[in-house]
């Protein structure tokens, strides 16, 4: 391809962004210098290994990586979908590979049926839980039917061992809709999930303790679920963890997790009491930075919102994340379109000058009008 043909990036910062981004938008995109100054330079593993289920994703991608590793040129094909297996390194836990999947997802030829095996919680990545709870109501807002659309946790595999199992389903669609998401709302619940593998089923119990010993000073309507997998399902590893998620009264969902030290590693073991404790801290770090989108799904509902027809769509989120930064620098780049960003002050905040949490953000744009051209019509 002649070389003004393709996006020209430095460095491996955000390449799973670009990476999805050129698959969408069908751009080439050529990513230089990957590491070269670092000991072992080029490519890692695990990003190989998203390159690789981007290929099994489509069909007539070319990929062109060179004999260093410290140059990729990717060439996106169709995006076909079906079902799809994937073995995730045991470097990056499952959703390294699953969160940048979301955006493509529903615009597959034929519905996802996703399967990634590997590392399903760490302390690095975002777990299957957490991306359950956080991005999946987002992408559900851009999806007129979301039926079928599903993520389920089979086996649950700590690290550093992994043994687990991860399965998304998403239904096709031939765009997303375009929303106006302004009002967050007041937290009227909170849920969570504390889950524990190879280790006693009381030291799940001693997290939701502490959590809600520190959540039930602002709230009352608290409930976390314990989750403790055995035999098969438990993984290779111990571990335990834990994920919460406040819901307002307008629908949003604003989530945080924690996960315990990974077994054999310099760090020692994790006191479950502390865990709960910081796990609750994280989530009203969240609910301070409010928004209708939390800090994990801004990005996702950018890109959304990019793809969406033209027509305006709004959304209110909490002070912009830096990958969110660099997704609306990347959108820019692949779609030719920028957001209009302004700070909100809801009205009562204004007449009274007292702020509810952190300074809101309105992203507003105009879609590029994506259509799936690949979607069965029948």
């Amino acid at each position: 391809m002649p070389q003004s043909r393709f996006q020209e990036y430095s460095g491996s910062n955000f390449l799973r962004q670009r990476l999805v981004l050129a698959t969408i938008t069908s751009k080439s995109v050529r990513i230089s210098n990957i590491r070269t100054r670092d000991d072992d330079p080029g490519l890692q593993e695990a990003e190989a290994g998203f390159v690789r289920l981007l290929d099994k994703l489509t069909n007539g991608s070319k990929v062109e990586v060179n004999e260093t590793g410290t140059q990729l040129t990717y060439q996106p094909g169709v995006l076909l979908g079906g079902r799809v297996e994937h073995q995730c390194s045991s470097s990056r836990g499952v959703g390294y590979w699953l969160e940048p999947i979301l955006a493509l997802a529903p615009f597959c030829k034929n519905p996802l049926h996703l399967i990634l095996t590997g590392v399903t919680n760490n302390q690095v990545d975002p777990s299957p839980d957490y991306i359950k709870a956080s991005c999946l109501p987002v992408l559900r807002r851009f999806l007129l039917d979301d039926t079928g659309l599903e993520l389920h946790v089979n086996k649950r595999g700590a690290a550093p061992g992994g043994g687990g199992q991860v399965v998304l389903r998403c239904p096709v669609k031939k765009s997303p809709r375009p929303v106006q998401v302004m009002d967050q709302g007041k937290i009227k619940r909170i849920r969570g999930v504390a889950w524990g593998v190879r280790v006693s089923p009381s030291v799940a119990n001693r997290v939701v303790e502490s959590a809600k010993g520190k959540l039930l000073q602002f709230i009352p309507d608290i409930y976390i679920y314990t989750d403790h997998m055995t035999g098969a399902k438990s993984g290779n590893s111990p571990g335990f963890g834990l994920i919460l998620t406040a819901e307002t009264n307008t629908g949003v969902f604003l989530s945080a997790e924690v996960c315990s030290n990974a077994a054999g590693g310099g760090d020692g073991p994790t006191v479950p009491e502390e865990l709960g404790v910081k796990g609750a801290q994280l989530l009203m770090e969240e609910i301070f930075r409010g928004g209708c989108a939390d800090s994990l799904s801004q990005s996702l509902a950018v890109v959304l919102m990019g793809l969406g027809p033209p027509d305006v769509s709004k959304f209110m989120v909490g002070p912009l994340s830096p990958y969110t930064v660099q997704c609306l620098r990347h959108v820019r780049d692949f779609m030719d379109l920028t957001f209009k960003l302004e700070t909100f002050v809801r009205e009562d905040e204004e007449d009274s000058g007292l702020r509810m949490g952190a300074d809101k953000v309105v992203m507003t744009c105009v879609g590029v009008g994506f259509t799936n051209m690949s979607k069965r019509t029948a």
